[in-house]
């Protein structure tokens, strides 16, 4: 268990682990993969020299059926590494010349994730600070209030081009004392029911976001950042707004005058850099047969223009964002897939060796099931208790009740299509679907179920063998 202040990059193997066995149940392989590349990142920014340039990260390809805990590894992982992390799903893309996103989309999206994780640990480090200046600009606000005859603001030009309005007289600065006395008021809450006139955003130029989506994504140009600069870019329409609302608003404002936007963007680029991890899931769906020495065609021709296009990104290379050049050689790529229908040999074999690391996932057996409905910190069943105690339902589920619904769920999977421990969604809402839909008419109220309930509940779906109802 990690302690406050401990730094997560410098976790242990067996710590990631034990952090992991949280909110996933069993795949110890995985784990242990998954946590020997990450505490890999730490211990390349301990080498000296030039060798930490020549040591890359050993990506990893998770194979398992749908439901088996891949995507939760990889989401948990990120969390774990606080760096800058993006799930993309392989079957978006298509080769350069077809209609889709370009494979190097998800270099920019891993920038975008890193300059947002940088950013907002900048926003925390000058907090106080931006609190104690909002609050200053909220007390000369109600004062400013208190004076009669303010003009009102002058409208602007339908593009915004119009020179501002020649800002009000100011008051007479506060004397500390004054300030002081006014700020414990404010914290107090005395100012809670007054009112004050704020600018706030108005949201971008409409034709601005029609045309700063994808169109633009190869150039790394978002045109709203290019523009939000122009004198009248800017729109703000003033509001009135209570003082309770109008503080985290100015605290924000703030913050963003305090923050330093190019040490943000050289962090973040050099973060996404060395510690950047990108998860490639469904790689399985861009496999073709042509792609290992078969005839294919079809789709197959686009499936393997894919591969090759996200060849060099894996092997390292150099994508231009609008935050500059992102090089991609110690970037961790972690790709997963089910591979029910093709095989890992099916991947073209330059993709397959930039994937040296491989894990097999395990099938989940009904004891799997039993602890995933118990165990983790975000289980199921602590969900939907949580769900039904804000109607006033007080639920609880005995230990038969939690056997029977994993050998239900285990039932379901072999006779019908094997989704692991998403199967358990569809087994629990079944059962509790007419609770929670008279929940709001019950008041108070405490039910345990037990294995009786869900037998009675359920007995339709262990009989009907068709289980059409029930295949997500």
């Amino acid at each position: 268990m990690r302690t406050p202040g401990q730094k997560v990059t410098s976790l242990t193997p067996r710590e990631v682990v034990s952090e992991l066995d949280r909110y996933i149940v069993g795949q110890q392989a995985a784990k242990r993969a998954v946590a020997i590349a990450l505490r890999n990142r730490w211990r390349r920014q301990q080498v000296e020299g030039d060798l930490r340039d020549e040591i890359t990260p050993k990506n990893i390809l998770m194979i398992g059926s749908t439901g088996v805990g891949k995507t939760e590894i990889a989401r948990r992982l990120a969390k774990l590494a606080q760096a800058p992390f993006v799930k993309v799903e392989a079957s978006k893309f298509t080769e350069v010349g077809y209609v889709g996103r370009d494979v190097e989309s998800m270099v920019r999206d891993l920038a975008e994730a890193s300059i947002a994780l940088v950013r907002e640990e900048a926003r925390e480090a000058v907090r106080a600070r931006a609190e104690e200046l909002a609050e200053d600009r909220l007390m000369d606000l109600l004062r400013s209030g208190d004076r009669p005859g303010q003009p009102p603001p002058q409208p602007s030009m339908p593009l915004g081009f119009a020179p501002p309005p020649p800002p009000p007289p100011s008051p007479s600065p506060l004397s500390a004392a004054e300030r002081e006395k006014l700020r414990a008021q404010l914290r107090a809450g005395t100012f809670d029911d007054r009112e004050v006139e704020l600018d706030v955003d108005a949201g971008s130029t409409t034709f601005l976001r029609n045309f700063s989506g994808q169109d633009m994504e190869e150039m790394g140009v978002n045109l709203q950042d290019l523009f939000k600069n122009l004198p009248g870019m800017q729109r703000t329409k003033r509001r009135l707004i209570r003082v309770p609302d109008a503080l985290p608003i100015l605290v924000q404002q703030e913050s963003e005058r305090l923050l330093d936007e190019e040490r943000i963007t050289s962090e973040a680029m050099a973060r996404a850099q060395n510690s950047g991890i990108i998860f490639i899931d469904e790689i399985d769906k861009i496999a073709s047969r042509s792609s290992a020495g078969g005839k294919g065609g079809g789709p197959d021709v686009s499936r393997e223009g894919v591969q090759r296009d996200i060849l060099p990104i894996v092997e390292g290379s150099t994508v231009h964002t609008k935050y500059g050049q992102l090089k991609t050689d110690h970037v961790l790529f972690i790709a997963a897939g089910a591979f029910h229908i093709s095989k890992p040999s099916d991947l073209i074999p330059e993709l397959q060796g930039r994937f040296p690391i491989r894990v097999e996932l395990e099938s989940l057996t009904g004891a799997d099931l039993e602890r995933i409905l118990k165990e983790p910190k975000n289980s199921l069943l602590r969900q939907y208790t949580a769900l039904l105690a804000t109607e006033g339902v007080r639920l609880s589920f005995s230990d038969d009740a939690i056997v029977e619904l994993a050998k239900i769920a285990q039932t379901v999977n072999e006779r019908s299509e094997n989704i692991g421990a998403r199967r358990l969604h569809t087994i629990l809402e079944r059962l509790l679907e007419e609770l929670s839909f008279s929940a709001s008419d019950l008041g108070a109220h405490v039910l345990t179920i037990d294995g009786a309930y869900v037998r009675e509940r359920l007995a339709d779906v262990v009989r009907d063998e068709d289980l059409s109802d029930f295949i997500l």
